[in-house]
């Protein structure tokens, strides 16, 4: 039987953002009932819960979040789960044969904790030299399950300069709690923001066969 995930998590008030960030606000404008409609106001940046970052995130001049390909965004996925305490190795990744795959979601301990308050500074994260064997096996997008793929507190974001630098679409923020790994059908798609460096966006997986 097919089965639909949704991994993406929620927005509602008290979402972690990443620190230093403005949080998430939903302002009731008017309710219904009360006023012919209902109307609700939101305050967020473009990296604020599930999100997808495009390479012009870091890279002066590159692809905004509007013009990236919907054939990227759209497609067999794989999720692979690591078991890292602290970080995602090179090492880990080789293991799993990833050179026929163009999308991958990393599942970590980290899956779900975006629906805990506090930003957790201890979260697990990706290598600079783990993100350039991503690129260089010729992946075109990684999904991760917390805000950030690099270690908190690392001002040269080598994991984000490594992906996004080789054109490799970075989708964070992803709640793979509930998900085994496996293949599915995967569809990502960020809020349309002319010449965005980043946009929230829903992620559904779906199960093949």
């Amino acid at each position: 039987m097919t089965r639909i995930h949704d991994v993406t998590v929620p927005l509602v008030p008290g979402l972690p953002v990443f620190p230093g960030d403005p949080p998430l606000v939903i302002e009731k404008v008017t309710r219904a009932g009360e006023s012919p409609y209902g109307l609700a106001q939101l305050h967020l940046t473009t990296h604020t819960g599930t999100h997808v970052d495009a390479p012009l995130h870091f890279v002066a001049g590159g692809v905004a979040v509007d013009a990236l390909p919907l054939e990227i965004l759209m497609g067999k996925g794989r999720v692979v789960e690591i078991q890292a305490r602290e970080r995602v190795e090179r090492a880990d990744l080789e293991a799993l044969d990833l050179r026929d795959d163009l999308r991958v979601l990393l599942k970590t301990r980290m899956s779900g904790q975006l629906l805990k308050p506090g930003y957790q500074e201890d979260h697990v994260y990706l290598t600079g030299d783990a993100a350039h064997y991503l690129a260089q096996v010729g992946l075109k997008l990684v999904g991760f399950d917390y805000l950030s793929i690099d270690r908190f507190g690392d001002a040269s974001y080598p994991a984000h300069h490594a992906l996004l630098g080789a054109g490799v679409v970075v989708v964070e923020g992803l709640d793979l709690s509930e998900v085994e790994p496996g293949e599915f059908d995967m569809t990502c798609l960020p809020l349309r923001v002319g010449g965005g460096d980043g946009a929230p966006a829903r992620v559904v997986l779906r199960s093949r066969g």
